[in-house]
């Protein structure tokens, strides 16, 4: 897969031609898709492969550009989103009834935020999931709230975010200074003294090796493609809340949920809790059903 001639993305500049050229490529419609997806499958044909993911390219720049607002290349963005896309389609059943793009799109977004949280390491965001998602919503709550992005927060802004996104006001106000250290030039002297060194000498990469973020980033598609499974054992009511309370960037309150059910707050928290532990048993039985059968291979 990783032989596949496709457009090369530019180091420095000259994006525009790559969009322009990348949209040339024609779009498929399902039943090709499932014909080429087949063939990739049984015979390992590349030129099927070739056209899954050059089909596929516009929507690896779409998704790229949403993620501009963190101080990288899109460039590079692309490029990791386009890895991201190859692995889809190296991956992808079409028997399984979805198209490509839906299954791609995870993957994309996935390779995406890996190299992003690689890249941001350096000012140690935190492994725990509710900092990584805090991480890529706070932007946008920022200016949902109208609070500008730049400089420090308020008391005021900061437990206004913190309400919205049930996260104290301190992490809220920690988060905020690291994206702000971004912004700054790694090579900005820390003094007038020539021999004062730089902004990046600071910075410290106190964060796990290379090998071992590609270790977790595989890990983490393959737990990914299990919670997609056991998501679909639920009752949809249930799936639905469950996705809508701990899947979303920013999740519905129990009140939206409950009007939209017709049930209380208290029924929707219920609710949630149940398909949390199905989705649980789910998962760990999967996992050890998987490991138990890989010993016998």
């Amino acid at each position: 897969m990783s032989s596949l001639s496709l457009p090369a993305v530019p180091v420095d500049g000259g994006l525009s031609h790559y969009f322009r050229e990348v949209w040339t490529f024609p779009m498929l419609e399902r039943e090709e898709e499932v014909m080429l997806a087949i063939r990739l499958r049984d015979k390992g044909d590349t030129d099927a492969a070739h056209k899954l993911v050059t089909s596929h390219l516009r929507l690896v720049a779409k998704i790229a550009m949403k993620y501009k607002g963190y101080g990288l290349p899109i460039a590079d963005l692309v490029s990791e989103g386009n890895i991201g896309l190859m692995k889809a389609v190296k991956k992808f059943d079409p028997e399984l009834g979805f198209r490509l793009s839906t299954y791609a799109m995870w993957w994309i977004k996935a390779s995406i935020t890996e190299y992003i949280l690689k890249s941001w390491s350096m000012v140690k965001l935190g492994t725990v999931a509710s900092q990584k998602k805090l991480f890529f919503s706070l932007r946008s709550l920022k200016g949902r709230l109208n609070i500008l992005d730049s400089g420090e927060l308020t008391p005021e802004q900061a437990g206004q975010l913190s309400k919205a996104v049930d996260v104290s006001p301190d992490e809220i106000i920690k988060m905020n200074r690291r994206l702000s250290i971004r912004d700054m030039s790694l090579n900005a002297p820390l003094s007038q003294d020539e021999e004062g060194g730089e902004f990046q000498d600071t910075l410290v990469d106190g964060g796990p090796s290379p090998e071992t973020l590609v270790a977790r980033a595989e890990e983490h598609s393959y737990h990914g493609e299990i919670l997609k499974r056991a998501l679909n054992t639920l009752p949809e009511r249930e799936r639905n809340i469950l996705k809508e309370r701990r899947l979303k960037d920013d999740p519905l309150t129990l009140e939206v949920l409950g009007k939209e059910y017709g049930i209380s707050r208290e029924r929707v928290r219920q609710l949630e809790a149940r398909a949390f532990e199905k989705i649980q048993k789910v998962v760990k039985a999967t996992i050890a059903e998987e490991a138990g059968a890989s010993t016998f291979r």
